[in-house]
């Protein structure tokens, strides 16, 4: 797998082991959009553009979920509750970590060289 360098925000929380309970560490969906968010985003690499950081929590969150109004616009903002009940299912919320991704964090002081 090629490397891949994407920017998270430094209060999130670390990524979990793969199958352990999501924690909303953003890395599944800063690498690449789920199949929803190649839909939302229009793409298939980069990070997804409706995932959201939770400065309150200290975590990331599905936008379709948290903020569905924000992601469909003022145009479809009458669809939210669907997307919202329809996402969970989408992007299996609760059901566990499956990014198989290796995470290698800067260290504190500085970026790596």
């Amino acid at each position: 797998m090629p490397l891949q360098t994407i920017h998270i925000h430094p209060a999130a929380p670390a990524k979990p082991a793969l199958g352990a309970p999501c924690n909303g560490c953003g890395v599944c969906c800063l690498a690449e959009p789920c199949p929803l968010g190649r839909v939302i985003s229009r793409r298939r690499r980069g990070a997804c553009d409706a995932l959201r950081w939770d400065d309150a929590a200290g975590l990331y969150r599905c936008g379709a979920i948290s903020d569905a109004p924000g992601v469909l616009g003022p145009r479809w903002a009458w669809a939210a509750p669907l997307l919202r009940r329809l996402a969970r299912r989408w992007i299996a919320a609760g059901v566990g970590c499956d990014a198989a991704i290796e995470v290698d964090r800067p260290a504190a002081n500085g970026p790596v060289a």
